[in-house]
């Protein structure tokens, strides 16, 4: 007998539809007609075990109790699932031969292969265990997905990377979590300082770009246009460009901060000759976007419907799970296996289906067109999400379903597309000895960005290809007419509050708030915090413990949340520390790091944070009012109120 274990029952329930029929139902698997067995998880059936269960003189939070470091670790079933651990039990020891199906990620090969080792499964059995990576639910997938089993020994690493992540957060969050709590309470908060090596960072990002935003100071800045005629009469303008000796007016960005140095320019130039230096006319191109992983889907869809990050998530979960639309959703990868180009017409032809507004560039597809998406390289464990062959009818849909459908859609369509072409034309000019630049952009082929124009781009296309067009019929060295000179008084403007979208921009190009420039470099390739399963719950979690609240799109720090980061160390609430461990954590996916390696620094580092935390500076909690402990009262249960859940 083959057992299937699948990470939840949506997934065994699809990989049972394939097998023979007839099936019989039970409770936690299906049985098909040959024997084989589908079992699932519900998501991890396992947690780590709190610090009590190591001693139980751990149920008193105590600073002198901590580092906590385990040196054995424990894992104990959710108080929900000891009835499928038993059928799991029963099940691995009646099967000859037992199938990993989990999702194809990280946390998906952890959670099955960590009740795999629970249950002391033989090694021979665990040896010749295969993995199955499914990234469709629809029945022509799992199907093909079935008959390229793996070994699971083969993904060793990334189970280990998920499990060094897991252990690593329960160490920082347990330990720091008590200790910042218990410092606040000294000085009279009694809420619950909840730190985490992901959490915070993100908290501090926010929380220092609202202080920036605060105490900005707007500053006049100055810009000067020249107003050009040809002998023609034809007018265009072209703007200043200041030298080197108007440095010492200008601010770190080159902005012009003297009025007086703008005002006579404009006058110096104001009914002067203009000498055209050079014309430089240049054809370029754009090939389309590469599909979604997930956080660029969530950022786009912010962008353009307003939805959160956890909103995207659950949308995609729905056209994954529910409706089989979808390909796996919790991707962070944006290329596509060579094997599903074949697929690609009949794709295209269920898309059209359910977006008619697509179906009217059907002559500009082409399906013998490969775009860099295609790159078995950079595919590993799962590939970008796109749609599936599955047709229909769409107004079953929820908005936001529809809204992220076409998103993703619309994305794998443009593989199919020309590149958008266009020319651009720039111009200098010598005015009065000062440079001034005009620069035009003409659209010569729309191609894939035809799937994406509106009208308002059109317009704007229609005058740049205006000016171009007068541009690029100027020659070298002749002469203009400044007719006028024209100040222009501008204002320099604050940072604008974190989105959903920035926020998660922020997220997985971390590297852009990492100081230390030896460590920015380290992340240009491996830069992110969190992963692509987890950052939409950790914002979430942020506004449940009230660190975060929303002004209509703006994402902005409580009061809380602004105490508890100006009472931190940088080292906590800044994203360095944390970003490293990201890397650290794929190297060891990629076995360019072990796991002891890393490990080890974090357990000798813990001590020296500890004693950080009993030098807080608690002055800023002592006037916080108390927020309700509602937010916590999902986990009271299990004393997760008091700190002891690992915190990301």
């Amino acid at each position: 007998m083959i057992l299937y274990i699948a990470e939840k029952p949506s997934l065994g329930r699809a990989i049972a539809d394939v097998l023979p029929k007839p099936h019989k139902k039970e409770e936690g698997c299906i049985r098909a007609a040959n024997g084989d067995v589908v079992s699932w998880c519900f998501g991890h059936l396992l947690e780590q075990a709190e610090p009590d269960q190591y001693d139980p003189i751990y149920k008193q939070w105590n600073l002198q109790h901590l580092p906590i470091i385990p040196d054995e670790w424990k894992m104990q079933p959710k108080s929900k699932t000891r009835k499928q651990i038993a059928l799991l039990r029963k099940l691995t020891k009646e099967a000859d031969e037992i199938v990993h199906a989990g999702d194809p990620d990280r946390e998906g090969q952890l959670l099955v292969d960590e009740v795999i080792a629970y249950l002391k499964i033989p090694n021979y059995k665990r040896e010749s265990m295969k993995r199955c990576l499914i990234s469709d639910l629809n029945p022509k997938s799992v199907k093909r997905s079935l008959a390229q089993l793996r070994l699971n020994r083969e993904f060793i690493p990334l189970a280990t990377s998920a499990l060094a992540r897991s252990r690593a957060d329960w160490l920082y969050g347990i330990n720091l979590t008590r200790a910042y709590t218990l410092q606040g309470r000294n000085a009279g908060y009694n809420g619950v300082l909840s730190v985490g090596r992901v959490q915070t960072p993100i908290l501090g990002l926010v929380v220092r770009r609202d202080l920036e935003i605060e105490s900005f100071q707007s500053k006049p800045f100055y810009e000067v246009l020249a107003h050009l005629k040809t002998e023609q009469g034809e007018s265009f303008s072209a703007k200043w460009q200041p030298s080197e000796a108007c440095k010492k007016w200008q601010d770190e960005e080159g902005r012009v901060l003297s009025k007086a140095l703008a005002e006579n320019v404009v006058s110096r130039i104001t009914g002067q000759p203009a000498e055209l230096q050079s014309v430089d006319k240049k054809p370029k191109k754009a090939a389309p976007p590469l599909p979604y992983n997930l956080s660029s889907l969530q950022i786009d869809a912010n962008k353009r419907f307003g939805l959160n990050a956890q909103q995207v998530l659950d949308t995609c979960q729905s056209l994954y799970e529910k409706h089989k639309l979808l390909t796996y959703p919790r991707s962070d990868c944006r290329y596509l296996p060579q094997e599903h180009f074949s697929d690609a017409r009949n794709i295209a032809q269920k898309i059209q289906h359910h977006c008619p507004q697509f179906a009217q560039y059907a002559a500009e597809y082409d399906f013998n067109r490969k775009s860099k998406a295609w790159n078995d390289k950079k595919v590993e464990a799962h590939h970008a999400i796109i749609p599936t062959d599955r047709k229909m009818d769409l107004s079953k849909l929820s908005r936001a379903e529809q809204q992220v459908y076409e998103l993703v859609a619309r994305q794998y369509l443009a593989q199919f597309m020309a590149d958008h072409r266009y020319a651009e034309t720039k111009a200098h000019i010598i005015i009065a000895g000062g440079d001034f630049k005009a620069t035009a952009k003409q659209i010569l082929d729309w191609g894939w960005k035809a799937l994406y124009q509106s009208k308002k781009s059109t317009a704007e296309n229609t005058q740049s290809a205006e000016s171009e067009s007068l541009l690029s019929e100027l020659t070298p060295k002749q002469i203009l007419e400044c007719v006028k000179g024209e100040l222009l008084e501008k204002m320099t403007q604050p940072p604008k509050p974190f989105t959903d979208a920035t926020l998660l921009s922020a997220m997985t190009g971390i590297a852009r708030y990492v100081e230390d420039p030896e460590i920015r470099k380290v992340l240009k390739e491996t830069d992110g915090l969190g992963t692509e399963a987890t950052r939409a719950g950790i914002i979430e979690l942020l506004f449940k413990r009230h660190f975060l609240n929303r002004q209509g799109k703006a994402i902005r720090s409580t009061e809380t949340g602004r105490a508890l980061i100006c009472s931190l160390p940088d080292s906590a609430s800044k994203p360095d520390m944390t970003a490293q461990w990201e890397a650290s954590l794929d190297a060891i996916s990629s076995q360019t790091l072990s796991y002891k390696a890393f490990m080890q620094p974090l357990n000798a580092a813990l001590g020296e944070m500890i004693n950080q935390a009993k030098v807080l500076d608690t002055s800023l909690l002592k006037n916080i009012k108390q927020k309700p402990k509602a937010s916590f009262k999902r986990k009271t249960k299990r004393r997760v109120s008091k700190g002891k859940r690992a915190v990301k």
